[in-house]
């Protein structure tokens, strides 16, 4: 994983304090267990989007993950099939001029998603996966010509780390729509393209998952906060800069994965048996 970011919460307890079970970012006997953990955790991450209501656009929404094993394909939704049962059979490998390839499911995908995500992938070795949907914060927000503004904590995780897109030509089915975005993402994890979303990349797919649910729900808390600054007539008060600059640095790629972690216990114990927790030839990676 070029330039991963490890890193986990600073120790309690002092020379008392007992080991205890960390999460990490697991280790692989093969590429090919890699691969198979990209799609489980893949699947499970369109599951929790569906479930949160990103999968209510028809076909609209798209999560991609570079594959292991051939790092120039990456592993798509199909088009037009429910968020809600995914399963990492179900998802379709790609390749870099957009051809569905066998290994996996040979069914049709969306074609913005092909043109937006491959634009991504290709520019950016570091992304290992991509998330975009459409929800309606981001669809408002997107109008307004704004970045997010460091209000609370969590809003400081995007702190000089995320884009606008001001260009917008319709439905992307153009290459340069993803030559567009790709340039307005530039090295940052989130990017907001104007008049149509927000989009977020990872170093794992639980970590682009989990920032794309984290940057709609900042976005949703800075617009309810500037509709009640508005009608009182005051400004939000900002996190000063050192701090919001603290606060994004201590947001590693390791954190960031950790904080899926709960919502992919829920998709997989709420799967019926579709989905597990682990793949053989995933091995604990332990300090």
């Amino acid at each position: 994983m070029p330039g991963f970011r490890f890193g986990v919460y600073p120790v309690v307890g002092g020379d008392q304090a007992k080991p205890v079970h960390k999460i990490r970012v697991p280790r692989f006997e093969s590429l090919e267990a890699e691969r198979a953990h990209r799609k489980l955790h893949q699947a499970a991450a369109l599951r929790w989007l569906g479930l949160n209501g990103y999968n209510n656009e028809g076909a609209g929404g798209h999560v991609t993950v570079r594959d292991p094993v051939m790092p120039d394909h990456f592993w798509i939704n199909p088009h037009g099939k429910s968020f809600s049962h995914m399963r990492p059979d179900d998802l379709c490998l790609v390749d870099e001029e957009g051809v569905v390839k066998e290994g996996g499911n040979m069914h049709s995908i969306n074609p913005a998603g092909y043109v937006i995500h491959s634009a991504i992938h290709k520019a950016r070795p570091d992304v290992i996966a991509a998330v975009h949907c459409h929800s309606v914060p981001s669809k408002a927000f997107s109008s307004l010509g704004i970045k997010l503004d460091p209000i609370n904590q969590d809003a400081c995780r995007f702190h000089n780390d995320h884009s606008i897109c001001f260009h917008h030509g319709g439905i992307a089915f153009k290459k340069d729509e993803g030559t567009q975005i790709v340039k307005a993402l530039g090295p940052h994890k989130a990017v907001i393209l104007g008049n149509h979303g927000h989009l977020t990349v990872g170093k794992t797919v639980d970590a682009a998952t989990f920032l794309f649910g984290a940057f709609d729900r900042c976005i949703q808390a800075q617009m309810l906060a500037d509709t009640v600054a508005a009608a009182r007539g005051i400004q939000t008060v900002k996190v000063a800069e050192e701090a919001a600059d603290y606060s994004r640095k201590n947001y590693t790629d390791e954190m960031t994965y950790i904080m899926f972690q709960s919502a992919f216990e829920d998709v997989v114990k709420s799967s019926n048996g579709d989905l597990s927790f682990s793949v053989p030839g995933e091995l604990p990676r332990e300090g």
